[in-house]
């Protein structure tokens, strides 16, 4: 009888320093299905997945192929065997273009001169075939991040990999994207590939995966038939307790006016037109008003001019009555201004800082951290310990953990734990549950909630459509660079604010 299975990894397990990060996982792919790999931040996935991709060696365990024992020392081994991995972060070289970045490591040459037309044509058929639209000449760093990641997909179909892995494909995706990227994914299966596709969102993996293994904390917890089973019980499975799925608030009650913007315009790095066009509104005291929109709508450029990352064309920003247009970052910070940004590697984290460092990145100037010039490490380690506990962060080793070691959701969980403790005035919260778990997604948003009705403003932008809905007062949708229409959550629709979205509906037709 022919081995049923793709892949088998078989009693793995992997150790970093203070953490077991894979106990004894046991993990078997059929041929031709999509397999889902599920668990909380930190339970280990990505560490199962980087053993099978080359990346990390495991201790124990052995990786079967085809029923036969393979070796993995790292990535090239694995493409050799025909397995390809779409990383959470992705993995280009920003200053490339989408072609070089494809070819990259496998390019096509003549007596060593590149042949980039045959691999230009090749990937144009594949971008074809797969619904995968990518403009080969646009540089990495001008493009979406949707766009990005389908560079990322087309990089292993380029290299005709057989097995796929998926890490988190969905996490910097909008809603409409997550479609097309389910439906590739289908059309893959049914070519015959094997997908392994690491989520946490439950609904996605009920849509689109044939089996599931959940992971707990480094263990195996079990594997199960997805048409047989419920969201509810994948997650409690995942987190060990029943977890509730919708927003407990009270009806808003603004207060005074926070934060204004007028006539607010910023430009783009990308193309000629302006990424923010004439933007005017209030955020007031005590109120969530959300920013929804399909990504590349103007809502980066927005957050930056707002933040001061980016310098404005034109328009006026005021915050707690004092204008802020020109203001430096730090004074912006001073007067009550929090951001939990949209990249948390790029504008969220100091990779190479510890945990402790990265958590007082913003107040090590305060009397409680510094003296004479010299930083109170023993307040600073006591501050942290605080943080890491009340927001359950985990880490290897605590306060020293170095960020960059640190799984995903839980690096998010340590900015999401420093901007709120600031205790700010103005919450600017950019897809603040990206890559967390059901469990840690409940708490960011209880979280949220308790800052408005603590009397702060909340600022939220979101292109998750639940999020969007459960928990924003107000939805303002941004589409190409203007805010299209103002909707109340509790009046609306998913429906009709995705056609607003989209640009078909706009307020005042």
């Amino acid at each position: 009888m022919e081995n049923q299975y793709a892949i088998e990894m078989l009693n793995i397990t992997k150790r970093f320093p203070g953490i077991v990060a894979n106990d004894n996982i046991t993990l078997q792919l059929r041929k031709g299905e999509i397999h889902a790999l599920l668990g909380e931040n930190g339970a280990g996935k990505s560490t199962l997945m980087s053993v099978l991709f080359g990346l990390y060696q495991a201790e124990e365990g052995v990786i079967k192929k085809d029923g036969n024992e393979v070796s993995i020392k790292d990535p090239n081994d694995a493409n050799a065997l025909g397995i390809g991995m779409v990383h959470q972060h992705f993995k280009l070289v920003e200053c490339f273009t989408v072609l070089d970045n494809i070819i990259l490591g496998v390019e096509p040459n003549k007596m060593g001169f590149l042949q980039k037309k045959e691999a230009r044509r090749k990937v144009l058929e594949l971008s074809q075939r797969y619904g995968l639209h990518v403009d080969p000449d646009a540089k990495i760093e001008d493009i979406t991040v949707g766009m990005q990641q389908r560079t990322e997909i087309l990089k292993m179909l380029y290299r005709e990999n057989e097995i796929l892995i998926f890490d988190e494909p969905t996490a910097v995706l909008t809603p409409q994207e997550i479609d097309e990227l389910m439906n590739i994914m289908r059309n893959l299966a049914a070519e015959g590939k094997s997908i392994l596709f690491i989520s946490h969102k439950l609904a996605e993996i009920m849509a689109v995966a044939d089996r599931c293994t959940v992971l707990r904390k480094g263990k195996y917890i079990g594997t199960v038939e997805t048409a047989e089973t419920t969201m509810e019980a994948l997650s409690a499975m995942m987190v060990g307790r029943d977890v509730n799925f919708h927003v407990d608030k009270q009806e808003s009650n603004p207060g005074d006016v926070i934060l204004k913007i007028e006539n607010m315009t910023v430009a783009s790095k990308v193309h000629k037109n302006n990424a923010v066009k004439n933007v005017s509104l209030e955020v007031r005291a005590g109120e969530i008003v959300c920013i929804a929109g399909i990504d590349g709508n103007g809502q980066t450029e927005f957050v930056h001019g707002l933040t001061g990352l980016e310098k404005l064309v034109s328009g006026k920003i005021t915050l707690m009555g004092e204008e802020v247009t020109k203001a430096p970052i730090r004074r912006r910070s001073l007067l009550g201004m929090s951001h939990i940004p949209e990249d948390r590697h790029k504008h969220g984290l100091v990779l190479d800082y510890s945990l402790e460092d990265n958590i007082v990145l913003q107040r090590y100037f305060e009397p409680e951290f510094t003296k004479s010039g010299f930083l109170r490490r023993k307040n600073i380690r006591s501050y942290a310990e605080k943080l890491i506990e009340q927001y359950d962060i985990r880490s290897g080793q605590g306060p020293v953990t170095m960020a960059r070691s640190m799984s995903g959701g839980n690096q998010q969980k340590a900015i999401v734990a420093r901007e709120i403790d600031k205790d700010p005035k103005l919450l600017i919260a950019v897809q603040p549950t990206r890559g967390l778990d059901v469990g840690a997604i409940e708490y960011i948003h209880k979280q949220i909630v308790a800052e408005r009705d603590a009397g702060k403003a909340v600022l939220l932008v979101s292109l998750e459509l639940d999020e969007v809905m459960d928990v924003s007062d107000r939805i303002l949708v941004m589409y190409e660079g203007e805010i299209v229409g103002e909707l109340d959550p509790k009046q609306t629709t998913p429906e009709e604010l995705g056609l607003y979205m989209a640009g078909a509906k706009r307020e005042g037709e």
